[in-house]
């Protein structure tokens, strides 16, 4: 969609569920004018159920069995809200959230998928281990799989004989064991069931087959075995028997979110959410869920990953529907379906009907089934740019108003500040809570007024992300001159979109830059709203700071230590980002490296003697550096392996993927000697958004300047070179 398309609607995706990822390839391939998505999401790498056991056996890594929600939204076009979705207020129609404001939705579709049933079991919750959410499942599993090798063996019950368990089993017991080399022997895995037979809903024959499997492996079956509490090491059941362990493992029948019954929504005996054949809310029509969230009227579908992925494609299609005011198409659910059940080696057993078949043929067509359904959302086709903006019916989006015409209207900004609710400041006279044209304040005595301003383009879909980002950045320039920040004026451009849109979008980037003054003691004193292209935000801002106090980028001498207190990376990184070719891993660090505050570091820096300061942001740190330098009258050696990275940084830019400054930048390289050839070479020249601090420490007390960094949790602070007297201006790498 086009950055100047007005906004008409806004459908918000609730967790990175397996029919969400096809709802947003599918818009991906169709966009639809004026129609926004916004992914809500706990994790940015989603898991594909089908390759866990897999994964857990060995046979594939993380990268295979995962999909990059943050690539996979990128090529949809939508925005992506790391955080976590705590409730519902389905009368306002707002998604609520564990960390940030609530976001605003025309459409809602939940696919947060549901954990194993844990109230029945005392203890559960603190010594068992659920196999949902997969992600959680898999950090606690690799510790106690730590744990097991160190002992050299152990005891791991698995609490659930559905295929899942059974599955499961077979698959730790293949990795323990056949790829990091237990002893067979000295591992005892139990599978318990409250049930007289394991596996219900499927037929003797594969049932048979695997118990046969089980046995094989050596994996002890308990039937008509309740769990009734799990203590540490210690699983208590029915009928007085007690199990040792040191690991437990819960998957049993499937529970919903606790935070479902507060939201008014229909829902079943079992807590999750009533849906009709359209897999629409049967209380609430413009919510949906899909999925295991999901009941279907009428229907008593298994919780399985099969149905979840049959649902993406007439999810996509009825949101579309409902959307453009058309009539929706129901969902209709296989009769039957093929499960593909693995032994834990390269084996596996089909379960169809009445039928099965077993052999490491029905593994090679598990294998391929479902790398073929990933590779749908793992390799993204590069799709045309459109024509130009167009509303929903198709027509040429009308021209807007440009100068001050481009304004938000005066409503919306009130209602926003009256949501917002800023923090006052010390000295203000005049501020933003009176009806001036200007904010006024009264310098404090014998303190010298510090100004700087930035602005930039939003390099997120997040608004509110960007806001607390952008006002950091903002920021970094009183940090590093050693002033403490007092007040700003806010200067902000919104994307077009319908008034309630445009007070949702200013409502959730001066939330976001507020959060970040907040924490700095910042007030909000005033500032200037537009609509344009797309989303711009920035900052003017004062600070106050003692003459002697002030930190300046001259003052370097000869054998100061050159400290870098945050790594690089980030231009490479988001330019990769936009062109959907980042890892939302190595996004999702990025993101949390520009949200942390330099006044911390600045603190430090000034106690350990900085001779000079400056904070690394667009030219890079080569052009930063060189600024400092030629104030200075003085030259630099750097240590190219010492220069910190963020993860993927350098990667990306060997195989030329930079930012679109980069190449002005590398100017400077004309003042550099030294190994041009080295892989951290062209980090050099990588312009960085709210970057660390650069500063000049004398040799004494480098050492321990980088250990009070790295304690205070800049742990990537950096000694990176020293200062030399050579050539002015020049660096030595």
């Amino acid at each position: 969609m086009q950055a100047s398309e007005p906004i008409h609607t806004d459908i918000v995706l609730l967790g990175g569920g397996h029919a969400h990822v096809a709802v947003l390839r599918s818009f991906g391939m169709r966009p639809v004018p004026g129609l926004r998505l916004t992914l809500i999401t706990r994790d940015l790498d989603t898991p594909y159920s089908g390759m866990l056991p897999g994964l857990l056996a060995g046979h594939y890594d993380h990268a295979e069995a995962h999909i990059d929600l943050q690539r996979l939204a990128r090529f949809a076009g939508a925005r992506i809200y790391h955080t976590s979705g705590i409730g519902i207020d389905p009368q306002r129609q707002l998604v609520l959230c564990q960390d940030r404001p609530e976001v605003a939705y025309d459409l809602l579709s939940i696919d947060i998928g549901s954990t194993p049933a844990r109230s029945q079991i005392a203890g559960a919750d603190r010594f068992a281990i659920p196999v949902k959410p997969v992600d959680s499942f898999l950090t606690r599993w690799r510790e106690a799989e730590k744990a097991l090798l160190a002992a050299g063996g152990g005891r791991v019950a698995v609490i659930g004989a559905g295929a899942g368990g059974v599955e499961l089993s077979l698959s730790l017991k293949h990795r323990l064991t056949a790829d990091l080399g237990l002893a067979p022997e000295r591992l005892h895995i139990t599978v318990l069931t409250d049930q007289a037979q394991p596996l219900p809903g499927h037929a003797d024959a594969v049932r048979r087959r695997l118990v046969a499997a089980l046995r094989r492996h050596g994996i002890e079956l308990l039937t008509q075995t309740a769990a009734l509490a799990v203590e540490d090491g210690m699983l208590h059941c029915a009928g007085g028997r007690d199990l040792p362990f040191d690991a437990a493992v819960l998957v049993t029948q499937a529970s919903a979110a606790g935070w479902l019954a507060e939201t008014g929504l229909a829902l079943n005996s079992h807590g999750f959410i009533r849906v009709d054949g359209n897999l629409q809310s049967v209380s609430h029509p413009t919510v949906f869920a899909c999925g295991d969230i999901a009941a279907i009227e009428g229907l008593a579908l298994p919780k399985s990953g099969v149905y979840a992925v049959r649902e993406g494609p007439p999810l996509a299609e009825n949101l579309r529907r409902l959307a453009a005011g058309r009539p929706l198409r129901p969902y209709k659910p296989q009769p039957r379906t093929l499960a593909l059940i693995s032994t834990g080696e390269q084996n596996a057993i089909a379960s169809y009907g009445g039928l099965a078949a077993e052999g490491r043929w029905v593994w090679r067509l598990k294998d391929w089934i479902d790398r073929r359904w990933m590779r749908k959302y793992q390799e993204l086709p590069a799709m045309p740019e459109g024509d130009g903006p167009r509303d929903a019916a198709g027509h040429p989006v009308a021209m807007r108003c440009g100068g001050c015409g481009a304004k938000v209207a005066s409503p919306v900004l009130r209602r926003v500040l009256e949501r917002l609710r800023p923090l006052a400041g010390d000295g203000a006279l005049i501020a933003l809570d009176q009806p001036d044209d200007a904010a006024v304040f009264a310098p404090p005595p014998g303190k010298l007024l510090v100004q700087t301003v930035d602005q930039f383009r939003a390099f997120i879909d997040d608004p509110f992300l960007f806001g607390r980002i952008a006002a950091n950045h903002c920021l970094g320039d009183l940090h590093a001159m050693g002033a403490t920040p007092h007040a700003a004026l806010a200067l902000v451009t919104l994307p077009y979109a319908e008034e309630a849109k445009l007070e949702q979008d200013l409502f959730l980037v001066l939330s976001g830059a507020l959060s970040t003054l907040g924490e700095a003691g910042v007030m909000l004193a005033g500032g200037h709203t537009a609509e344009g292209a797309e989303l711009t935000f920035g900052l003017s801002l004062n600070g106050y700071a003692e003459e002697s106090a002030l930190l300046r980028k001259t003052g370097l001498q000869p054998g100061d230590r050159l400290i870098l207190t945050k790594p690089l990376g980030t231009g490479a990184l988001f330019a990769a980002d936009m062109r959907g070719e980042a890892s939302g891993a190595d996004v999702a660090v990025a993101l949390d490296h520009m949200q942390q505050s330099n006044a911390g570091a600045a603190a430090i820096l000034r106690a350990h003697g900085a001779r000079a300061c400056t904070d690394v942001t667009g030219f890079g740190l080569a052009g930063h550096l060189i600024e400092m330098l030629n104030a200075g009258g003085v030259s630099a050696r750097l240590e190219l392996a010492d220069l910190p990275a963020l993860p993927g940084a350098a990667w990306l830019l060997a195989r030329g993927i930079a930012s679109s400054l980069q190449p002005a930048n590398e100017a400077f390289g004309a003042m550099i000697e030294g190994d041009r050839g080295h892989p951290a070479f062209a980090l050099l020249f990588d312009p960085q958004t709210a970057g660390g601090l650069l500063a000049g420490i004398p040799a004494s007390r480098a050492d321990a300047c980088i250990a009070a960094l790295q304690a205070a949790g800049y742990g990537n602070a950096r000694t990176i070179g020293t200062v030399e007297n050579n050539l002015p201006g020049s660096i030595a790498v």
